[in-house]
């Protein structure tokens, strides 16, 4: 185990905190520009990772009860950005197909600017550096991963 000082372990804590509430901020942002909610904009990304999905496969994605999910889709199925389809062996069973062609016309040109600001940031870093803080989020990303399932199991 590494011998970090409490400082900066504190230090990263905090910078590690305004980095998360800067980024809940900015997707809300984001998101209002968009015409979406904020949950509704991240939803989407988590949607748009998958070519197609049921509605019960949303429900486990996001942690959203069957009846949120319901309306989280018909938010985003009346702007276009995904699509409904009853499967044929069970006309119950309905397939939610993300739209990505409509979700980057209405959000690619929101975050084109971001990516143009943050690339001389990532471009102060050397490879090596980069592949540390690649590392890190990867790590802390399982870390959060399995936090919310154990405090969704409860």
């Amino acid at each position: 185990m590494n011998n970090i000082s409490d400082d900066l372990v504190l230090r990263f804590r905090t910078a590690s905190r305004k980095y998360s509430d800067t980024s809940v901020l900015m997707h809300e942002a984001i998101a209002r520009k968009a015409g979406l909610t904020g949950t509704d904009h991240k939803y989407l990304g988590l949607i748009l990772q998958h070519e197609k999905l049921t509605a019960g496969e949303v429900s486990k994605l996001t942690g959203l009860t069957k009846g949120a999910v319901t309306g989280l889709l018909d938010r985003l199925e009346s702007k276009g950005l995904v699509h409904r389809k009853l499967t044929k062996d069970d006309r119950r069973k309905v397939i939610i197909i993300p739209d990505l062609t409509n979700s980057m016309k209405l959000l690619q040109p929101l975050f084109q600017e971001l990516q143009e600001k943050t690339a001389p940031v990532i471009n102060s870093f050397s490879e090596e550096e980069i592949s540390v803080i690649e590392r890190y989020f990867q790590m802390a990303t399982n870390v959060m991963k399995d936090f919310t399932e154990d405090l969704n199991k409860t």
